[in-house]
């Protein structure tokens, strides 16, 4: 029987281009960590997915790639609310401790 549990990891970039690196990292972290593949990668058709290099990766390792459809975030719902989370917790972290608006 398989049992579902969401897990979440963030990274911070500076850069888009840190994308590739960080999937990488990503992938060998979650495989060690849950004893399962990456099967399958979604995400928009931003730029920084499109590179030689990620193409080559991906098919080297059997990951399937799939795109959502331009401007429809509701194709990615969990994500969307997973980073509508992230950034509700921190803005109540920043108001908690009276940091200034700017940031």
């Amino acid at each position: 029987m398989y049992h579902s549990l969401m897990r979440v990891w963030v990274y911070f970039m500076k850069e888009k281009n840190e994308v590739f690196t960080h999937f990488q990292n990503f992938r060998m972290l979650a495989e060690k960590q849950t004893g399962l593949q990456v099967k399958c990668l979604r995400s928009d058709g931003g730029g920084e997915y499109f590179s030689n290099e990620y193409t080559t990766y991906l098919k080297m390792h059997g990951i399937q790639r799939q795109f959502t459809c331009r401007y429809t975030p509701q194709q990615n719902g969990v994500a969307e609310r997973k980073n509508r989370h992230i950034a509700e917790v921190a803005r109540a972290l920043m108001a908690d401790k009276s940091m200034p608006h700017h940031y």
